[in-house]
This record gives C-alpha cells, sequence and structure tokens, in this order.
C-alpha cells in the first residue's frame, strides 16, 4: 500500500504496564507498506518519570492530545487511532472529547467503555501503584497464549506499575460522541461472535459496543496481546482498515 496525504496516521496505545516498546514488532511490519505510525506511552507508564505514580486519565488524555498536536491531527487530517487492552479508558474518553480527530478507532482484545466505569474501584486510596502480577495470576484474567518464555520474561523486565489514580478515577463522558467514530473490534481472546452476544445482552463490560454506530469486527484468534503473538498479523489488520478511508 502506498501511502497517501489522504492516508490517516496511525496512533498505537497499549494497556496497562506497557509503554510504546510493546509495539515494536508491529510497527517493524508496518514501516514497508503503511502510512506513519506512531507508538506512545502514556503519562503514568515512563518508568523513568518519579511523578509517574500521582498521572490520571486526564493526564493521558491531555497527553494524546499533545501528540496530535506534534503530528499536524486535525479534522482534515484525522488519525487512526489503535488501543489496546486498558488503554480503552483515555482513548474512550479521548473519543468523547473530540470524535473529529479520529478517522477509526481499532480496539485490540479491548472496547470502548461506558460512561462511570472504574476499572479498580475496590483500590484503597493508599495504594500508589499496581505492578504487574505474577503470570499465574494475571492469566486467570487474560489469555497468555502464544506467548514464549522469553516474550514473557521481556515483559516482566519491561513493565511499569500502573498508577493508582488512573485506575480508580471514573469516566465522565458527555455526549457519547464517540459512538459515531468508524470502529474496528480486533477479537482475540474471546470470539467476534461472542462479544457481540454479550453485548447486546447488555453485559456491562460489552455493552457499549452495541452503540457503536459504524463497527467492524475482525476476529484473530489468540491471547491477549496480539502485538507480540501475532505481530504481523495484526499489523495486517491494523493497515487494512486504512481501505475505508
Amino acid at each position: 500500500m502506498t501511502t497517501t496525504a489522504s492516508t490517516p496516521d496511525t496512533i498505537l496505545i497499549a494497556g496497562h504496564w506497557l509503554g510504546a516498546w510493546a509495539w515494536d514488532e508491529v510497527l517493524e511490519h508496518m514501516k514497508a507498506s503503511g502510512p506513519r505510525a506512531v507508538a506512545m506511552t502514556l503519562p503514568g507508564l515512563d518508568g523513568d518519570d518519579p511523578d509517574r505514580a500521582k498521572k490520571t486519565l486526564d493526564d493521558q488524555v491531555a497527553a494524546i492530545r499533545d501528540l496530535f498536536d506534534l503530528l499536524g491531527i486535525s479534522a482534515e487530517h484525522p488519525a487512526t487511532v489503535v488501543a489496546h487492552s486498558g488503554a480503552n479508558a483515555p482513548v474512550s474518553l479521548l473519543l468523547d472529547s473530540c470524535p473529529g480527530l479520529v478517522h477509526r478507532v481499532v480496539w485490540v482484545d479491548s472496547g470502548p467503555l461506558p460512561t462511570g466505569s472504574i476499572f479498580a474501584p475496590d483500590l484503597p486510596e493508599d495504594v500508589e501503584e499496581l505492578p504487574l502480577p505474577p503470570f499465574d495470576v494475571l492469566a486467570q484474567q487474560a489469555s497468555l497464549e502464544g506467548l514464549s518464555a522469553e516474550v514473557l520474561d521481556r515483559f516482566r523486565a519491561k513493565a511499569v506499575p500502573e498508577p493508582g489514580p488512573v485506575l480508580r478515577q471514573p469516566l465522565e463522558l458527555t455526549d457519547h460522541a464517540g459512538r459515531t467514530v468508524p470502529t474496528t473490534l480486533v477479537c482475540c481472546s474471546i470470539p467476534g461472535a461472542q462479544v457481540l452476544e454479550l453485548a447486546h445482552a447488555g453485559h456491562p463490560m460489552f455493552a457499549e459496543v452495541a452503540n457503536i454506530e459504524h463497527l467492524e469486527v475482525v476476529d484473530l484468534p489468540t491471547g491477549h496481546w496480539p502485538m507480540w503473538s501475532r505481530p504481523g498479523d495484526l499489523a495486517d489488520v491494523i493497515a487494512s482498515t486504512f481501505a475505508s478511508v
């Protein structure tokens, strides 16, 4: 695919404990054929920031907007935003506040959140951060399918604890404008058909999917971290969304 002036830039945002480094293999696959793609590290997930544990969802949304400004993202040149896992909280807020700046959102084993959502409502106020749990505990929450011992070692070595304020902050959406943004669900650990069934049944984790006006569902069977287990295939799925430009 040849990059053209009408092809949107792509912003890649990983979930909890992860920074821009999580997308390295996907970016390698996208270099040859896609448009400009940039991976970002959200505030709170930069291990060199001494104040990272104090960062909030508002800080994360502001950082995405700052990157948009740096890249020249505008209503005339909107971006494709790829959000993995827990990046759904700041990206849901982003879509609500400036939907005209996003050409398409690609949720990677993730999805939009409804207003009032809190990731960890029971996390005590005195808990400053949440480290990456042991993998046997993590595997009870999210599939580790396709991840080698080497990948898991890298995950453990590079993971940064998630800031407590990010996990406790409720989402405050204003007019649900994000529902109008064209959306691709990349379903990995749960098949797309099951996600849609749960959405239409009103399951709280998936209910907002039923409100999306322009929805595409793509199955990419693997675990919860496809950027490591199937990076080339994930890059192809992201690139396929450019066809709708």
